[in-house]
């Protein structure tokens, strides 16, 4: 296959673009820095003149060098954490009431905002705290100038109240040729007999015996009590 002379010009021309960049490729990017004699030469400080000893004798201090974990901790990005370190600080999420106290809340916001009356911008002492008014006193409670009567003694405390005869009359027999009367009781399940004078467990005296009803009194406080006659235990 034959060419025509323009096409030949023009893969002539591509070849030596092509060729050309390669090698500027190779000296800019993949080959090393070239070494110069002026870079290579050593740099000679100034020889120190007569008129500067003392800054011929002056060194600067030389910073001391930083070591891989203290460059790498100033290279991190600062993270604050609200998370307490040790494991006993740390609060459980389980053992957290999560209930809402609207109270408490409700309490803080009736809360009135107040601030101080001193100026910050302003230098000098501040002004003096007002006093609380002083409380009145009415004409009806003041106390009369002069000698005061001593208070009254104290009132004795009320007596005790005798608690109920829990004792249930359910009637009475006499004897033929004795106008004593024999009251019968019950106390419970026991069955208790006694007779007008007569102290019933200790405690109760039969005052008097009648067909309805019974007086008894309470030795202890004093106190008489008149007992009914229950029918449903006269019937049984």
């Amino acid at each position: 296959m034959k060419l025509a002379p323009e096409r030949k010009r023009l893969v002539y021309l591509i070849g030596t673009l092509v060729v050309l960049g390669g090698y500027s490729l190779y000296t800019n990017v993949l080959s090393g820095p070239s070494s110069s004699p002026a870079a290579s030469r050593p740099i000679q400080a100034p020889a120190p003149t007569k008129s500067a000893p003392a800054a011929a004798s002056y060194s600067e201090p030389q910073s001391a060098p930083r070591s891989p974990a203290a460059s790498s901790r100033a290279n991190e990005e600062f993270r604050p954490s609200l998370k307490p370190k040790r494991p006993e600080d740390r609060v459980d999420p389980m053992a957290t009431d999560p209930t809402l106290r609207l109270d408490l809340l409700a309490k803080v916001q009736s809360v009135g905002m107040e601030g101080g009356h001193r100026n910050l911008f302003q230098v000098g002492t501040p002004p003096p705290a007002a006093l609380p008014p002083e409380p009145k006193v009415s004409v009806a409670n003041r106390q009369p100038a002069g000698p005061q009567l001593p208070p009254p003694p104290p009132q004795p405390p009320p007596a005790p109240q005798a608690p109920p005869i829990t004792l249930k009359y359910y009637g009475y027999s006499s004897a033929r040729g004795d106008n004593r009367k024999h009251a019968f009781f019950l106390d419970g399940d026991d069955i208790l007999v006694g007779a007008e004078g007569d102290v019933v467990k200790k405690r109760y005296r039969v005052v008097r015996i009648g067909v309805n009803s019974v007086v008894m009194e309470d030795t202890q406080f004093k106190h008489e009590q008149t007992l009914q006659l229950q029918e449903e235990a006269a019937a049984g």
